[in-house]
């Protein structure tokens, strides 16, 4: 006999629609008309709005949309303005930063200037955000977990595009805009010096991920493995325990000997999220102002055996007198 499984299936609970706690004096007023949306429901809450925007919210959508309309822009004169082979191209198409020739400097628009108006841009639209979740978060009285969980991934782009080109000393070592000339720089960056995988900091972040993957899953499993006992209602297992919370502990504790709590597994997986890019950027930001090529640093600290001498006496052409960085 099939028994009921709720992977793709959810119940929908409507009542009258919440417009969320008064504002406070001074406060914009939130956007959207609250309303129920039943395909939203089958994926989550079936209330669609209200959206606190205020003026911070509106000014990072501003420099946001303005960094996208640079890039596309530009990826659209590649192609000489032409809509059929933008759209057939777009997974190739980049906005590069500029050569190496203009260092730190400002460069002429079509030469990296627009690459670095279209950072600036975006840079400023997800600091702003970022300074839009955390006034919510304090308005509603909640912790700041989120702002604090998005600064890690604030400080990998910031890693990729601003600290570590401004240690090299030229904007050319920054990450190309697109989706595919991103993935060639990552390719190049990991060969040019000598194999990311070697980097101790890369491989934590990968455990991290890895890491992170494993809890949600096993989180997303265990609740949804108990959800015909009403496992998905927290609030109510945390004050009346019932049988859900206890089938959840007995099957850790019985397969695995220990069981996270409703609490303690968020924190792990809060942890394990923010700890993947926040190793990765050190990482990042190591590789070429600290160590030149993760190989050798592997072999001479016991990390990688050394390749047999297949082609011997082979020079580094980077080594030689008078190459350029």
């Amino acid at each position: 006999m099939a028994q009921y499984q709720n992977l793709f299936t959810a119940v929908q609970a409507t009542g009258p629609v919440s417009e969320g706690i008064p504002l406070p004096k001074g406060n914009d007023p939130r956007l959207i008309k609250p309303f129920f949306l039943h395909l939203a429901g089958r994926l989550g809450n079936a209330q669609i709005g209200p959206v606190y925007l205020g003026s911070v919210g509106l000014a990072s959508l501003v420099f946001g949309i303005l960094s996208f309309n640079i890039i596309g822009m530009n990826m659209l004169a590649s192609v000489n303005f032409s809509p059929v082979q933008f759209v057939r191209q777009l997974f190739w198409l980049a906005l590069e930063p500029p050569a190496p020739v203009y260092g730190l400097h400002m460069p002429p628009l079509n030469q990296g200037g627009w690459w670095l108006i279209a950072g600036l841009f975006l840079t400023i639209s997800i600091l702003l955000w970022w300074v839009r979740t955390y006034r919510r978060a304090r308005q509603l009285g909640l912790g700041t977990h989120v702002p604090w969980a998005f600064t890690g991934a604030i400080w990998l782009f910031l890693v990729l595009g601003f600290f570590r080109p401004v240690l090299m000393g030229c904007w050319c070592e920054a990450v190309p805009f697109g989706i595919f000339p991103h993935l060639d720089w990552t390719a190049a960056f990991s060969l040019r010096y000598g194999n990311l995988f070697y980097n101790p900091f890369h491989a934590l972040s990968i455990v991290f991920l890895y890491g992170s993957v494993l809890l949600f899953a096993m989180h997303g499993a265990t609740i949804l493995a108990v959800g015909r006992y009403g496992g998905e209602r927290e609030i109510e297992q945390i004050v009346d325990r019932g049988t859900a919370s206890e089938r959840a502990a007995l099957f850790w504790r019985w397969t695995m000997g220990f069981n996270a709590t409703m609490e303690s597994i968020h924190r792990w997986a809060w942890w394990f999220a923010v700890l993947c890019p926040l190793v990765g950027g050190i990482g990042i930001l190591l590789t070429g102002t600290v160590v030149d090529n993760w190989y050798l640093w592997a072999v001479k600290h016991g990390v990688a055996p050394p390749y047999p001498p297949v082609f011997p006496n082979v020079v580094d052409p980077a080594t030689l007198q008078g190459a350029k960085p």
